[in-house]
Order: structure tokens, then sequence, then C-alpha cells
């Protein structure tokens, strides 16, 4: 790799067909998009959400009354137009419906993702003057509860439910919908002047980064960005009326939250997962027909089918290891339009029936898309996925880009890219590789942040993605890398870690791994193995080793994945190849602070805490040959 070049773009860009002016019938703001939901898709279950182990549904007409209430209560407090109001909550159907009465308040919502801790929290709702914060329940207040006092612009608190309110001074949902009801009444027309006063370049929403590098930054987010993107998105995700989705990613997430208007403005039945433990349970219960989700998702639904293969005893694991093989050969010869030899479709049918019949079964029988987002999805996983009857689309956006740049089609899906830009959005592929935006989902900028605003825009207008990538000559678009997360070894080579990483993770026995070697003589590598694979590996060799301890300290464990790193890795070249690997008794999570709310991995704070083992690494490298 050479060093980066001042930016310049190059001829070969794939432009966009003109702006395609919206129709007649089409929402230019997202409360115009919400009235018309319920003028076209009249549904009795147009949002779901599980309670006392039962379903329950709410129509798209108490939706829509739910939402002015909500907005009319804000305005009895004094929330109006342009003024901010935070949403700290899991995913419920509260959470849609808060965020619409924002929006039909012309008020600006400020998601906060509910894993954040108070500190962040804080950071959020100081930076935002965000005046109320939408709160889940009392369990949630009291996580946050000691630094509200230092948010000066917070004058109300709002629980979902009821617990605890009055003994905070809070209002409930409930409460504040009454106060909608009363100004109803004594203005009857007041609800219709707020939505007609939201106008399309108004600001919907300021979402925090998550910020895998630095403080978060608030996107600010227009009527317009949000509504073209969801528009805009039609062609690539063919969603309709019909379709049943189960909500799974987080609604703080600009994914799932375009994804959520999307579902809305298609007229979909939304389920709201109960979490992410009973994901399982709720696919066999929902039977949804699109899901919206990130890879480890995937990844973690295909490893649990895995195990429970391995379990069985072997004859079951070789008869999905032989079905995993055949299946992926058929999804790729079918993606790339090539014929099928009939004893290949011969194969694939017994190996349907067989084991991927199975597997549709837990997931709800009923999946005719995955649309996979928010990180890069490994191609063996997209294949065999695709190759097991689950069509897998990847698709690529930002926050900063309301976030939807590119997507695949199920009708021309090509594995290994994230698709061809949607309608209206324009990509070029900048000299030093940076992948450049051009449209009318752009963010606006950065709130309270001219200075970060004007460095992510070229001086002719296009947003810089920070993203490194390719454009073939059909027009789609490939993610090599993240611009920020390559690092340089300290001989001056240049190395992008996420390619690497895909490579290592599709041993069996990895389960999370994280390049580093930044400054370094030369890149190594923090594994999390595959605990279940590594037991069973450990019995099958007699190891004297089943804790995650022992076996990550056992020396035949340490030469096993030294083997598959370099089995995995053959082609690359010498000054990219790993040397040394650590292994790691636990997961990187969320809670950890290790990942992001997407499950990307922030790359500084592994840094730092490993940093003993990192060093240790290293120096003891430094005793035999790198």
């Amino acid at each position: 790799m050479q060093t980066i070049p001042t930016t310049k773009v190059e001829e070969e860009a794939v432009q966009a067909p003109a702006r395609v002016p919206l129709e007649a019938d089409e929402p230019k703001t997202l409360v115009e998009m919400f009235e018309r939901t319920v003028r076209l898709h009249k549904k009795r279950d147009a949002l779901n959400y599980k309670r006392d182990d039962a379903w329950r549904s709410i129509s798209s007409d108490e939706m829509l009354s739910r939402a002015r209430r909500i907005a009319l209560g804000l305005c009895s407090l004094g929330i109006r137009h342009g003024m901010r109001a935070a949403i700290l909550s899991e995913n419920c159907p509260e959470w849609t419906l808060a965020d619409a009465g924002c929006l039909f308040a012309g008020a600006i919502d400020v998601p906060i993702y509910p894993t954040l801790t108070p500190q962040q929290v804080c950071y959020i709702m100081k930076d935002s003057g965000a005046r109320a914060l939408f709160i889940q329940n009392r369990a949630k207040f009291e996580q946050v509860k000691s630094v509200l006092k230092d948010c000066p612009s917070l004058e109300q608190v709002i629980f979902f439910d009821g617990s605890g309110a009055k003994d905070e001074g809070a209002l409930t949902l409930a409460e504040l919908e009454e106060r909608g009801r009363q100004l109803e009444a004594e203005r009857s027309n007041f609800s219709e002047e707020l939505s007609r006063a939201v106008l399309s370049e108004d600001l919907a929403t300021i979402i925090y980064t998550s910020g895998t590098t630095g403080e978060p930054k608030g996107v600010m987010l227009t009527h317009s960005n949000i509504v073209s993107n969801v528009i805009d998105c039609s062609d690539h995700l063919a969603f309709g009326e019909a379709d049943i989705v189960l909500s799974v990613l987080p609604l703080s997430h600009v994914y799932e939250r375009t994804g959520m208007y999307m579902y809305i403005h298609h007229g979909m039945s939304v389920y709201y997962a109960e979490a992410m433990d009973r994901i399982g349970d709720n696919l066999r219960e929902v039977r949804p027909s699109v899901v919206l989700c990130v890879p480890r998702l995937l990844e973690k639904i295909y490893a649990r089918v895995k195990d429970r293969a391995a379990e069985a005893g072997r004859t079951k694991y070789a008869l999905l290891m032989w079905a995993i093989s055949v299946g992926k050969l058929y999804a790729q010869l079918v993606t790339n339009k090539q014929r099928l030899p009939p004893m290949l479709a011969l194969k694939h049918k017994i190996a349907s029936r067989l084991v991927f019949s199975k597997w549709r079964a837990a997931l709800g029988n009923r999946i005719r898309v995955i649309a996979s987002g928010g990180a890069a999805l490994p191609d063996e996983i997209a294949l065999i996925y695709i190759g097991a009857g689950m069509p897998v689309i990847q698709g690529y956006g930002l926050t900063e880009t309301s976030p939807v740049i590119s997507a695949g089609m199920i009708e021309d899906n090509r594995v290994g890219t994230v698709g061809k830009p949607i309608r209206n959005v324009e990509v070029r592929i900048a000299e030093d590789g940076e992948i450049e935006v051009r449209g009318p989902n752009v963010m606006r900028g950065y709130y309270n942040k001219p200075e970060d605003t004007l460095a992510v825009f070229t001086e002719d207008g296009w947003f810089k993605t920070g993203d490194i990538g390719t454009l073939d000559a059909d027009g789609f678009l490939r993610i090599t890398d993240r611009k920020k997360e390559l690092f340089k070894t300290s001989g001056g080579k240049y190395i992008a870690p996420q390619p690497i990483e895909q490579m290592i993770k599709n041993s069996r026995f990895v389960n999370q791994v994280v390049l580093i070697g930044n400054g370094r003589k030369f890149p190594a590598a923090l594994i999390v193995p595959d605990f279940e694979q590594l037991r069973s590996y450990a019995e099958l060799k007699a190891l004297d080793a089943r804790t995650p301890v022992e076996l990550i300290h056992h020396p035949r464990i340490i030469n096993l994945f030294e083997r598959q790193v370099a089995a995995h890795t053959p082609d690359l070249a010498q000054f990219e190849r790993v040397k040394r690997i650590a292994l790691l008794e636990n997961e990187l999570t969320i809670e950890g602070g290790e990942l992001t709310p997407t499950l990307k991995v922030k790359r500084r704070v592994v840094d730092e805490k490993y940093r003993d083992l990192i060093d240790r690494l290293y120096r003891e490298a430094e005793s035999r040959p790198a």
C-alpha cells in the first residue's frame, strides 16, 4: 500500500440519474409520511409488541391519533418547533410513538442508546440542549438519575410506563397524551396547524454517532434527508404492505430508525423483538418476511446452527457441513448468473430438504430477504444464507447519509459488494480511495461543530465518508476498509485490518478477531475463540483443558490458532502477515465498551484495555524471529 496522497477525484464515478421529482402522493416530510400511511394502509396490526406473554397490536389509526396527542402534550409543556427532546429506551412501540409525536410538534428528537454510560448520556443531553427526556421505565431512570441534575436545559421527564414517575415529579406517556387530548378539545384545529408548520428542510433529528474514535458528534438530519432516503431505497428494498418485519436493531441507530420509517411508509406490520436473547423465539412466533440486521447477528445464528449439529453427533455435523458446501457453491453460481449443473441442482435440492428446510423453519420459514448493514458482511456468511434459501443483500451507509448510500437487490445481488448507489445518490472514488457521496440524503452538518462539518466536505460539496472502496465496471460498490482504521507499521507500510480480520474469521474456531500493529514491526491478532468448537477439538485430541482459561493458555491450542491464521491468510503480502496471536478469554461486548451499539469494534478501546497483553506479546516476539 502506498502513502495516502492529497484527495483528487478520479474520472470514473457512478452518476445517479437526474433528481427524480416526488410523485403527487409522496410525502415531503415525515409528518406527511405518517399521514399518508394511514390514508393508504389501514392496518389493525401496524405496530405489535409482546406483553404478558401475548402479542398485542396498535392499529395505524391509533398510531396516528396517539402521535398527534403526544405532539399536543409536548406543546402544552412549552416544547415546540425547533426545540429538542431526547429518547432513552430499548425498542418498543412507545419509542416510535414518542418519535412521531416530536415530529408532529416540529420538535427535534435526540435518540440516546440505552447502553450508554450516565456520563455519555449527560454529554448528549447537554450538547443537544434537550428540554424533555422520554425514558423507558424506573430502572432506566435510576441508571441516569445522578447526572440529570447536571443537564441545565432539561425541564421534563416522561416515563413510558407508570413506574415511579410520580415519585420523581415526572409525567407518564399516558398523562402526556391526556394533556394533548385536553388541548385538542380546547383548540380543535391546533394539531393540523402544527402538522402544516413542519417543512421539509426542518431538522427532524440529531443523532449522535457512536464514536469509535473521539467524542460523539450530533448529526443533523432534516425531514427531507430522511424522506428522500426512504423513497429512494424503494427500488432496492422491495418492501410491501404484505410484509412482516421483526425489529431487532436499536431504534437509537439510524439504520433501524430509517428502517422503521420504511416499514411504516410501505404499510408493513412491525413486531418489536422482546430482547436480543429472545430473538430466536420471536422469529418463530412472528415468522417475518423481512429482517434488517447486522452481520454479527447472522454469524451468531449460524454458529448456533453449527453447535446444535455438533451436539447431535458427528453424522449430523458432517451432513450440515456437506449441505453448507453445496449451498455456497450453488449461491456463487446463482448470484453470478451462471449455469447451474444438473448434479449440483440435485444436491442442493437434497440439502434443502434434509438440512436447510429445518434451518428456515427455525427462523419462521417465511424470510424472503435479509438486509445486512452497519458493518462488513463476510462473503462466506452471505453465501451460506443465500444457499440456504434466505437471500441476504448488503447495504452501505452512514448516520451522515440518512443512512443508505447503496444497496443490493435480490435479483441483482453481487456478493462481496454493497450493491449499487440508490436513486438520486451519486458516488465517486477519490484518488486516495475514499468514497465520496452527494445527494439529498446528506446531512446538514454536525450540531455545534462547524469546523468538524467543514472538514468532512470537499471544496466542491461532496461528503467524505471516511471509507475506502472501489466501483467496478457495472457500478457495484465494494468497501475495503475505514480510512481511519488503516494503520502503519514501523516500517512505513499501511495495513487495512478489516479484510484480514474477515479472512481469519472464516476459521470455525474463531469467534472474534482484532488486528493490531500500529507503529509496530508487524501485525498481530487478538482472537476470541469459539469455545464450543474449541472444547470439541480438545475432547477429540484428548487435551487436558476444558475451561476458557485453560484452553487459551494450552500450547496445543495456541499452535492450532497459529496454523488456522496461516491457513486462512495465504495470499497476504509479507508485511501484512500476522506474526503473533493472543487468545482472549472474554468476548468483546457493548457492555464491556469494546463494541459500538451496532457491534463495530472500538479499536482505541481495545488497544487501551489490552495494552499490557499487547506490549507483552511484542516484547516476547523480540526474542524470537518475526
